[in-house]
């Protein structure tokens, strides 16, 4: 509930006080002073008064930081006495408070959508979200939050354990999918959202709009799902262990315990390279790049330096990423990814059974994504069917891989623009 420009806060007793929207960041702290300070926020919260100061990773100045009342407790064991969950809004909500769209990443994006007054710089998604976009601005009111274990303003590995006044690191507990969806469906609550009009999700935001959409049938009236799995196949699971593994051998992994600012550049650096193999096409690159070389100059000398521009892509794409997400945060991402099975959760099939008459769902793929393979969207859509929800399945033609639903504004945006008029 928005009360003369603050938001509710509930407490761990369950009494309501009120807070200024908290300008949030990596590694949210409520007492210690953290180098590269980007946003100062007041903290009225049941906690205490006091003056707060974050470390960031890149971070909007759109972005916003909720306390969620605790403690949260993980799907998979384990607690969190605080969590605080990163997002960003764009558009208003309507009187009926029935046009609010809930928008999930894939494993490494922010928060940081579309852009808006606060932050012009474009977002992830900025073909699809905006004043005359297919998630038109004019007609609905969106929220993106970044995901709990990640590295841009949730709660992550990489943000300071209360207990220990030290980052988590690997005392964070396992995170699963199911507590990526807990994290937001709490958060909407301590927003006052009491409805959605949709659940919109890609790559791993497919699945945790899934799992959003299992365990909180009531809450919302349309689903999008798009390149996502209803389980990880093994051969997704195979990318992604060798990915942690790359990440893992680096000695400056430290089993965990890199100090802030110096990571495992090497491991990140490999992961995402293996990453972009599986994020694009064969079929796109035979395109793009063909067996086209490098400049001369830019060649590497001996005989296996770089001399293909595929390899040259690979590089700068690495590079760029490296130094841009936290370590840690990819492995929890990762695995959690690999552990969700919506197989664990036969009886709240039933329960969405019970409500689908008046729920629809969107499930989009990919004929060339080889990590989310189109068979697995067919499954989702099947499975939703037979629980008797109006399912509208796409195949798309992208030559863009799984990457597609990032780039492909050509296919994407009429299919959900249909899908939402």
């Amino acid at each position: 509930m928005i009360l003369n420009g603050h938001y509710t806060f509930y407490d761990s007793f369950g009494t309501i006080t009120h807070a200024p929207v908290l300008q949030g960041c990596k590694g949210y702290q409520s007492s210690r002073e953290c180098t590269n300070v980007v946003h100062t926020a007041k903290d009225t919260t049941a906690q205490g008064a006091e003056t707060v100061k974050h470390a960031h990773r890149a971070l909007s100045p759109a972005t916003r930081l909720i306390r969620l009342p605790g403690p949260f407790r993980m799907f998979r064991g384990g607690t969190l006495s605080e969590v605080d969950i990163a997002f960003e809004s764009w558009g208003e909500q309507n009187e009926a408070g029935d046009n609010t769209i809930l928008l999930f990443t894939g494993l490494s994006p922010s928060a940081h959508a579309t852009s808006s007054r606060d932050d012009a710089q474009p977002g992830w998604w900025e073909y699809m979200v905006g004043h005359g976009r297919p998630i038109d601005l004019d007609r609905y009111h969106v929220i993106c939050v970044n995901s709990l274990g990640s590295c841009f303003g949730s709660t992550g590995p990489s943000s300071i354990n209360p207990r220990t006044g030290e980052p988590y690191r690997l005392d964070f507990p396992e995170l699963s999918v199911e507590d990526i969806a807990a994290s937001a469906y709490a958060a909407l609550k301590v927003l006052g959202i009491k409805h959605l009009h949709s659940v919109v999700g890609a790559s791993l935001g497919g699945m945790t709009a899934l799992a959003f959409a299992l365990h909180y049938p009531e809450m919302f009236d349309n689903l999008i799902s798009l390149c996502a799995a209803a389980k990880a196949s093994p051969h997704a699971i195979a990318i992604r262990s060798l990915q942690r593994e790359m990440i893992r051998k680096d000695p400056d992994w430290e089993g965990g315990n890199y100090p802030p600012y110096h990571e495992p550049v090497e491991g990140m650096r490999l992961a995402r390279k293996l990453g972009l193999i599986s994020y694009r096409s064969a079929l796109e690159w035979d395109g793009r790049f063909a067996r086209e070389r490098v400049d001369d100059e830019r060649q590497e000398p001996g005989p296996f330096g770089m001399e293909f521009q595929i390899e040259s892509y690979l590089e700068a794409n690495a590079r760029k990423f490296v130094g841009s997400f936290d370590a840690n945060s990819y492995l929890y991402l990762s695995r959690a990814m690999d552990w969700f099975d919506v197989a664990d959760h036969k009886e709240r099939l039933i329960a969405l059974s019970k409500y689908a008459a008046s729920r629809q769902a969107l499930v989009v793929g990919v004929e060339t994504d080889v990590l989310f393979p189109l068979h697995q969207q067919k499954e989702i859509a099947e499975m939703l069917a037979e629980s008797g929800v109006a399912v509208t399945f796409e195949a798309l033609s992208s030559v863009q891989g799984h990457d597609a639903f990032l780039v492909d504004k050509e296919r994407f945006a009429p299919v959900i623009e249909r899908f939402l008029r």
